[in-house]
Order: C-alpha cells, then sequence, then structure tokens
C-alpha cells in the first residue's frame, strides 16, 4: 500500500506556482523532513511528540480553502508578491518549512512609501472541515507607512492548517499585526510568523490562538538595524485536552535597538500549554534595551503550563529584563469579593478576564470585545 508520504512529492507540482516553484517546495519539503521541531520531547504532561507529526497522514485530497482580504483603501496593493517576500526566518523552521512547501493561498499586502492606513486591512483564511490549509501572509510596510493588519484564520471540524506569516518594515515605518485563530477544538494548527523592522521602525504584533486541539507557534524577530522596536503581546487558553507550544525569539543584532515580549495565559481541565521566550543580544548590539514578562494562571488542578524564559547575552551594555510567574487565582481576592455579595464563580471569571486585560487592551479596540467573550466562554 502506498503511503501518502510517499504521494507527497508527486503533489507538490499541484501545489507549484510562480510564486513558489516546484524546486523551492520540494527543498522545502526535504528541509521538514530533516529538521527537528526543536521542542521538547513527550513527558509527563507533554504528550505529543512534534517531531513525529507526519506528512503521510495530511488530508492532500481535501487541500482547500479561501482567503479574502478586506481593505477600504485603494492605496494598498494586494495580489503581487511583495518586497522582502521570504526574506525573514519564517521558512528556517521545520513548520514553516512544512508550510512553505504546500503553500496553497495566498495574502499579499504592501503599503506603499509615506502612506497611513487609517482602518486595519483583515485577511481571512478558511478551511473546510477535515480539510488541510497552507496561508502565506506577507505584508511589506514601504518607509514612513503606518498600517494594521489583522489575520484570522477560521475552520472546520478535523482541519490542519500550518501557515506563515511575515512583516516587514522598512526605515521609519509602524506595522501592528494581529493573528487570531479560534479553530475547532479536533483541528491542529502551525504558525511560523517572523519580523524584520528596519531602522527606526516598530512592528507590534499581537497574537491570540484560542482554538485547536494542538496549537504550535513561533514567532521570530530579527533587529537588524539601529532604532528598531519589536513589540510582542501574546495570550492563549488551552481548556480541556488542548495543547498550546509557542514560542518567541527576539534578535537582537543591531545596537540602540528596543523589545518588549508580555505573554499572557491560563489553563483549565487538562489543558496543557509551553512557552519558551527567548531574547537573544548579539555582542555588537550595544545599548539595546529588551525585556519578557510572560505569566501564567492555572485555573484547575490537571491543568499545566510550562513557562521557560531564556536570555542570551554577549554585550554588556545593555539593558535587559525577564520574569515569569505561574500560579493559581488569589484565594485572598476570591474571598474579598465573596464578602462583597459577588458569587464564587463570577468572582473566579472576574478576577481571570482581569489577568488578561493587559494583553487584551493592546489589540485593536474592535477585537477586544470579542477576546473577552471567548475566553469567557472557556472559563465557564
Amino acid at each position: 500500500m502506498t503511503s501518502s508520504a510517499q504521494r507527497a512529492e508527486p503533489l507538490l507540482s499541484a501545489f507549484a506556482d510562480e510564486t513558489l516553484p516546484i524546486e523551492e517546495r520540494t527543498a522545502a519539503l526535504q528541509r521538514y523532513r530533516e529538521l527537528p521541531s526543536g521542542r521538547e520531547r513527550p513527558g509527563r504532561y507533554w504528550r505529543i511528540d512534534l517531531d513525529a507529526i507526519p506528512v503521510d497522514d495530511l488530508p492532500f485530497e481535501g487541500s482547500a480553502g479561501s482567503v479574502q482580504i478586506e481593505c477600504k483603501d485603494e492605496r494598498v496593493r494586494t495580489g503581487r508578491v511583495p518586497s522582502g517576500f521570504g526574506t525573514t526566518a519564517a521558512r528556517t523552521s521545520k513548520f514553516g518549512a512544512l508550510a512553505a512547501a504546500f503553500a496553497n493561498q495566498y495574502a499579499f499586502i504592501e503599503i506603499p512609501a509615506g502612506i497611513e492606513i487609517e482602518e486595519p486591512v483583515i485577511v481571512t483564511y478558511r478551511v473546510p472541515e477535515r480539510a488541510t490549509l497552507f496561508p502565506y501572509t506577507c505584508v511589506h510596510a514601504g518607509r514612513g507607512a503606518r498600517a494594521t493588519i489583522v489575520e484570522r484564520v477560521e475552520g472546520g471540524s478535523g482541519s490542519f492548517v500550518c501557515g506563515i506569516t511575515e512583516a516587514i518594515a522598512d526605515e521609519s515605518a509602524e506595522l501592528a499585526i494581529v493573528s487570531m485563530q479560534n479553530l475547532p477544538n479536533d483541528a491542529r494548527f502551525f504558525s511560523s510568523r517572523a519580523a524584520l523592522p528596519g531602522k527606526d521602525a516598530k512592528i507590534a504584533w499581537a497574537t491570540a490562538d484560542l482554538g485547536a486541539s494542538l496549537a504550535v507557534v513561533q514567532l521570530d524577530v530579527e533587529l537588524l538595524a539601529t532604532g528598531a522596536d519589536a513589540q510582542i503581546v501574546s495570550l492563549f487558553f488551552p481548556q480541556a485536552t488542548q495543547h498550546v507550544d509557542m514560542r518567541s525569539t527576539v534578535d537582537h543584532r543591531a545596537g540602540e535597538a528596543t523589545s518588549f515580549t508580555m505573554v499572557k495565559s491560563a489553563a483549565t481541565g487538562r489543558g496543557q500549554a509551553r512557552y519558551v521566550g527567548n531574547i537573544r543580544i548579539a555582542a555588537h548590539a550595544q545599548g539595546s534595551d529588551a525585556s519578557l514578562r510572560d505569566d501564567a494562571l492555572l485555573l484547575s488542578p490537571n491543568a499545566h503550563i510550562d513557562s521557560v524564559p531564556a536570555l542570551e547575552i554577549a554585550a554588556n551594555d545593555v539593558k535587559a529584563y525577564h520574569g515569569a510567574t505561574v500560579g493559581a487565582l488569589d484565594q485572598e481576592t476570591l474571598f474579598y469579593m465573596t464578602t462583597r455579595g459577588i458569587e464564587r464563580g463570577e468572582a473566579e471569571r472576574m478576577v481571570t478576564l482581569g489577568f488578561f486585560e493587559p494583553a487584551i487592551d493592546r489589540f485593536p479596540a474592535q477585537l477586544r470585545e470579542e477576546l473577552r467573550e471567548i475566553l469567557a466562554a472557556k472559563i465557564r
């Protein structure tokens, strides 16, 4: 019987296009097969071997999906490959390579130099039930441009999504990127995200990965120019038997650059999560200013979250900070609220939502209430 692993290479020809020709796809698939995931092996809490996710069982015959780009500003260019496509670190990871090999839906957005877009550009990917989607988003902001991009992934039961999102900002540009997914609890989601801000440019990335039975996310930022500023805010909330594996890396390779990372997570039921946050500062990157804060909340005795912040500093004239907390709801706070007439369940809900509020505030105003409703539904 021929396995779908053997079928994978012939299938690449069906995906090949001018954007990613067959030669690049074949090389990417080979990298996927050879690269380790770089993620911890299964143990007492983490039960999924990410190095054993096979191409074999993907429903290639059901590969489908669609992408819609909503933009009210005619000056924004869509539909053609933007500058900077493929220049970030997004394709260098195991699952970034897999996404590049089978990319089947594209969202290309280019904001010309000096243009300020007032309303967000919204990218929505949709995948049917028991189908496979490989989305590829690339956003490029020209010199001095300003824009907000909202990327959403919606899908049916049993779907498999493995995608790439790249954000490139030229000198003095400002990009705000929002990535959200709330897929069904039996879907699987893999995302390789990467940012490349130029001199005096800023990229602020807010992510909310709240769905799927397994969500594996990597976000890499390279600071290669002075004055570059990277802001990362991430929230996730596994419930029932959901697993989330989130990794972020900010690589300071130029001096006088700034980065800020905030992660807020909670888990309930048998929800499991792991967050690894890396800050790297090269020896020549003097004057760097980097901070990372990760806070996790456990709402049930069987929930588990690993928090692993890490600093790799080779320079001596820098500011660098990291901190992490993992704990349960504060019982004194809950007791105080119940003495003021608030039912305990409602008190727990209010405290949990308040815990996420600093991260929610970093999302565009029009998305905050939606996020609160999704989080509240997980607490009930």
